[in-house]
């Protein structure tokens, strides 16, 4: 079957951890998740055995093997988070949205998934819902965080929000850092990139702390626009397959430090980020 027919590609074989993360997000970005058969092509056109393939799509958790809905509900369940109640904010999840933990609403709104580690222990219970984490979650806050997924999440303050947590970033080609220590913003090491827009070509740096949207470019972006990111050091486009759910702008992935994705939408002005720290262990 051709790359038309199953969005798995053809060609070259996928030797770098970033590669692989970059196609697989291709692949449920046409689809929606991973179907086992676009991941058997997948096997037998890059040279990558299915077990390799697997063991990515299933560590993690902004890829699925089944159709998801709109909105991701996690919540932790590991030792520190059950004992603080994370098993009674999973229930209270579970009946607001009327669907078991594993399941999607019938309205294809919410997914709810139940994880062993969200990399964030000393807050639990911690619920992640589209990738804004809660810390210290009770049961009496479920029902407001739903409702504000489903209108959208408010800007964030810096120096308050609890959601808010730095990242360290690197290229998801070539996996060379992408921060530069010699600028802060936000009280951190900014992330650096470059960006090019019309016939315009030059620096830009983002904050690195995870739901800031406060960038300085060489040169000035007019809203709405979308743009096109690259590493500093290989120059190679930092694109997925994931589609922003808000402006349906294409989605810009980095690899985080210690395991994961970030991704943030490439259009100016629009706000829509997406974070998924597998089974990373913050540090």
């Amino acid at each position: 079957m051709n790359e038309d027919d199953k969005g798995t590609p053809t060609g070259n074989p996928i030797s770098s951890h970033g590669a692989l993360i970059a196609t697989l997000e291709n692949i449920q970005a046409r689809f929606g998740y991973l179907p086992e058969e676009s991941l058997r092509d997948l096997s037998a056109s890059s040279g990558r055995s299915l077990v390799d393939i697997y063991g990515v799509a299933t560590f993690y958790k902004s890829f699925s093997l089944k159709p998801r809905g709109r909105h991701l509900v996690s919540v932790c369940l590991g030792t520190a988070c059950h004992v603080r109640g994370g098993q009674a904010v999973a229930k209270q999840i579970e009946k607001e949205l009327g669907t078991s933990a594993g399941e999607t609403t019938a309205d294809k709104e919410f997914t709810l998934e139940t994880v062993n580690c969200l990399g964030a222990c000393a807050l639990g219970p911690v619920a992640v819902v589209d990738g804004h984490y809660f810390s210290k979650m009770k049961t009496s806050r479920v029902k407001n965080i739903l409702e504000k997924a489903r209108e959208g999440f408010d800007i964030l303050e810096i120096d308050s929000d609890q959601r808010l947590i730095p990242l360290e970033v690197s290229c998801a080609r070539c996996n060379h850092s992408l921060m530069d220590p010699r600028h802060i913003m936000d009280g951190h090491p900014v992330v650096r990139v470059t960006v090019s827009f019309g016939n315009k070509h030059g620096r830009l740096t983002l904050s690195s702390v995870y739901g800031s949207d406060n960038v300085d470019s060489e040169h000035e972006i007019p809203p709405d626009t979308v743009v096109q990111m690259f590493c500093p050091h290989c120059h190679a486009e930092l694109i997925g397959g994931t589609a922003c759910n808000q402006c349906e702008a294409p989605m810009v992935p980095m690899i985080v430090r210690g395991g994961g994705v970030v991704q943030i939408c490439s259009r100016r002005g629009c706000k829509e980020h997406m974070l998924d720290l597998g089974g990373a262990i913050l540090g």
